[in-house]
């Protein structure tokens, strides 16, 4: 393993339980409901690729929304439209379910980890997409990934990264990672952050959806499908213009602070404990993040450099 390799400190300790036994019959149907829009989705691909962007993207959307409904989580977005054209949406990372959730928004090109071509469906879903694949064990191939990214938004297409590099709780926000960044500036395009948020249709947050630490993703499935009244809060923050920061981490940093406030306006309602776990992982991640970087300048600091 690489060792600048994101990580957080959040496992499934963090990860509220919401199954009973009375919750089955439930989760059965919308799993039945769900694989039905997945499969009905696959077949239609070859399709849908031929139509007009407009009508394409118009369709997607819908499809995207349709599966957030089917595993019975309720779809709230707040905020302006994103511009048309090259854009980088980048958001903080949750769970499985936040990538239907921003296509929901704008349908883009996702930067994903390879090994998600390997799950089950969501392998052929995701490659189908046209999806950036990378390999975050070879820090040796960021610079092409750049590249790659910087391409496709100069071709007017909109790519969804998670500046964070691992998925976190929702209790806590990790520091957001600057290469992608890099290709925003490169390319000339704005940065729309975006900020997810879960919770209980009572108001009450919720790590239930997260994807965390040993969890499989089936289990993380079930454990949404098995769940009642979850909300799924999408906080379109306004856009970094093009050219609205110097450098890559001024860019970055910018992007972070944003998703930063709608979290510290979110957990308002959720009580101190909320709060201060936050900032216990937040300071255990940043013990974590100077321990890995001070680890990786030293393995490879031209490499690093690129970060």
């Amino acid at each position: 393993m690489s060792a600048w390799l994101p990580s957080a400190p959040c496992s499934r300790v963090c990860v509220e339980s919401v199954g009973s036994p009375a919750a089955v019959p439930r989760a059965l149907v919308r799993l039945a409901a769900l694989l039905a829009v997945l499969l009905f989705g696959i077949v239609l691909i070859p399709v849908v690729a031929r139509l007009a962007a407009v009508w394409r993207d118009r369709l997607t959307r819908t499809w995207c929304r349709t599966i957030v409904r089917a595993t019975g989580v309720r779809l709230r977005i707040t905020g302006a439209a994103p511009p048309g054209g090259g854009l980088l949406l980048v958001a903080n990372h949750i769970s499985w379910l936040d990538i239907p959730l921003l296509a929901a928004v704008r349908p883009a090109r996702m930067l994903a980890k390879a090994e998600i071509r390997q799950w089950p469906v969501a392998g052929v879903l995701t490659a189908s997409s046209g999806a950036l694949f990378i390999q975050r064990d070879r820090l040796r191939a960021l610079p092409r990934t750049v590249e790659r990214i910087a391409d496709s938004l100069r071709g007017g297409s909109a790519v969804v990264v998670f500046p964070e590099g691992s998925t976190w709780c929702g209790r806590a926000q990790g520091r957001f990672r600057r290469a992608a960044f890099q290709a925003a500036l490169d390319a000339g395009v704005p940065v729309q952050p975006v900020h997810l948020h879960y919770r209980f249709d009572g108001g009450a947050a919720t790590t239930a959806p997260a994807f965390v630490g040993s969890d499989s993703l089936l289990t993380s499935v079930w454990r949404v499908l098995s769940a009642r009244a979850l909300v799924a809060e999408v906080r379109v923050e306004p856009v970094l213009g093009a050219g609205s920061a110097p450098d890559r981490r001024t860019l970055a940093l910018a992007a972070e602070t944003a998703t930063n406030g709608a979290a510290t306006n979110g957990a308002a309602d959720t009580g101190t404990a909320v709060v201060e776990t936050a900032d216990a992982h937040r300071r255990s991640a940043e013990a974590r993040r100077r321990s890995t970087d001070a680890h990786g300048m030293s393995a490879n600091s031209e490499a690093y450099a690129h970060l």
